[in-house]
């Protein structure tokens, strides 16, 4: 297919909300990929209640951003809504500039390893995987599902969260279960913020002033969700979120890696039933659950006050931060770059400083007046005698989406 327009509007349905973005796709960018300007960005959420909220702003027009309250009852009705918004900029979804809408998906299985075109059978497969991504699946399919009935004669296309993973050889893919249990129930390592990690292996080699096949890169993905890979040449062989989004690192509210007898454990000696557990290990442990917080700038200023479990919570993130960072140094046998993103990664120094300290003898250090710098370009924050670059890159899993996107539709 060949898009006429320039346009897409990439759209990320959660349960109870839906975020936003039109982008224009231009020329071609330095890493191989189209440049794009945001026309308007937005979010509507607690969608079902009284109290719905949409925040859109037309950067284009350089307007204002604009706020409306109200009941918004269905994700039909909020992506209405949005039309409505983006209409009332000269933005609207009946333009023929718009030549595609890209949706994210959290979870595409081993069949989905490339941003693909949406068609009934496509999201019948997306559906059956609702089983492995319960909490993020069916939100998906809701806001494809609604996208279509508005724009029907509009190429939908899927980008998702577990494509750039895929790659993994098996070895790191599959867990030490029985074969047979484990290929019956669709049992293996997916990982998750894939877009995220390919768009930041990427920017980190454009960084080094090298292409994507010839940099080794360990991506830290850090936010109230946190995850790691390992990427050589451009290519993940490894990362720390598995069949869910639970493995891995310490989180705001995940407990990350932990040993599976504790389910066992909690049922039997805490009559804990599953949903309790789930409940547990998903929204109440993490950060929140070592010290009651899952902000890490709240936990940073308790830590100077001297509160002890908010220092044991960083250490306890810190030192798992560590081993993730140790373990992909031997998977890579060469790092040439570690890259912090997201929220946390992207504006907590004190983070970037703790993970890297103490491994002077594998290469990596941070410079301390580099390193305090905020800025929202990608940076390296290492001393220039590092054999092993240490960069902050933004993330902006939007543009990759709309990248993505464009790329499959214009072609």
């Amino acid at each position: 297919m060949t898009a006429t327009g320039t346009r897409v509007l990439v759209l990320n349905s959660g349960s109870s909300s839906l975020k936003y973005q039109l982008l224009d796709m231009a020329g071609p960018q330095s890493d191989g990929g189209p440049a794009a300007g945001r026309l308007a960005v937005g979010l509507v959420e607690r969608i079902g209640e009284e109290t719905s909220r949409l925040v859109h702003t037309p950067l284009a027009a350089g307007g204002d951003k604009r706020e409306t309250e109200g009941p918004i009852a269905d994700h039909e009705a909020a992506l209405k809504a949005v039309a409505a918004e983006l209409s009332a900029d000269g933005l609207g979804l009946d333009s023929p500039q718009l030549a595609a809408i890209g949706h994210r998906v959290v979870h595409g299985g081993l069949r989905f390893t490339e941003p693909t075109v949406i068609d009934d059978a496509v999201l019948k497969e997306i559906e059956r995987l609702v089983p492995v991504a319960p909490l993020h699946n069916p939100a998906n399919i809701t806001g494809i599902r609604t996208a279509r009935a508005l724009r029907p004669d509009l190429p939908q296309v899927a980008v998702f969260d577990t494509a750039f993973h895929t790659t993994m050889p098996e070895y790191a893919a599959r867990y030490a279960l029985d074969v047979a249990t484990a290929d019956a129930h669709r049992i293996r390592r997916y990982g998750f913020h894939g877009t995220s990690h390919a768009y930041v292996s990427r920017k980190t080699a454009a960084l080094l002033g090298k292409d994507p096949s010839e940099v080794n890169v360990i991506v830290l993905h850090l936010g109230n969700g946190a995850s790691a890979s390992a990427v050589a040449g451009g290519r993940c062989v490894d990362t720390s979120m598995g069949l869910t989004p639970l493995e891995g690192l310490v989180m705001g509210t995940r407990s990350g890696d932990i040993d599976p007898a504790v389910t066992f454990h909690l049922k039997r000696v805490a009559g804990m039933s599953e949903d309790e557990v789930d409940v547990l290990l998903n929204k109440k442990s993490g950060l929140i659950g070592l010290c009651g917080d899952n902000d890490m700038r709240e936990i940073r200023r308790r830590i100077d006050e001297g509160d002890e479990r908010a220092a044991l919570a960083f250490d306890i993130y810190i030192h798992r931060l560590k081993k993730y960072i140790g373990a992909y140094s031997a998977v890579l046998g060469r790092v040439d770059a570690v890259a912090f993103t997201a929220g946390v990664g992207e504006n907590a120094a004190p983070v970037r400083e703790a993970a890297v300290a103490g491994l002077e003898e594998m290469g990596m250090a941070v410079d301390a007046s580099l390193n305090a710098v905020r800025s929202d370009e990608p940076r390296l924050i290492s001393p220039e005698y590092a054999r092993v670059a240490v960069a902050v890159v933004p993330t902006d899993e939007e543009l990759e989406i709309a990248q993505q996107t464009y790329a499959l539709v214009s072609a």
